[in-house]
């Protein structure tokens, strides 16, 4: 599924350490939990986005530096 509102890696993380910490101390109903472990997967999906991005990012300042 797709973020509709872009999220900052920071903020994802985060949302992620949130959720991971009301269900390490069983803050959540099972109604919930699905619901919440659906998010992480999704936040997950957008950190590991962004991540590759910035390393595609990097590795081309990395090679213009090296053909100058």
């Amino acid at each position: 599924m797709a973020e509709k509102k872009k999220i900052k890696y920071s903020e994802a993380i985060q949302e992620i350490e949130e959720i991971l910490a009301k269900i390490e101390n069983e803050e959540l109903d099972v109604d919930e939990l699905t619901h919440k472990v659906e998010r992480v997967s999704e936040l997950i999906n957008v950190c590991k986005d962004k991540l590759h991005k910035t390393e595609e990012e990097v590795e081309d300042i990395l090679n213009d530096l090296e053909s100058e």
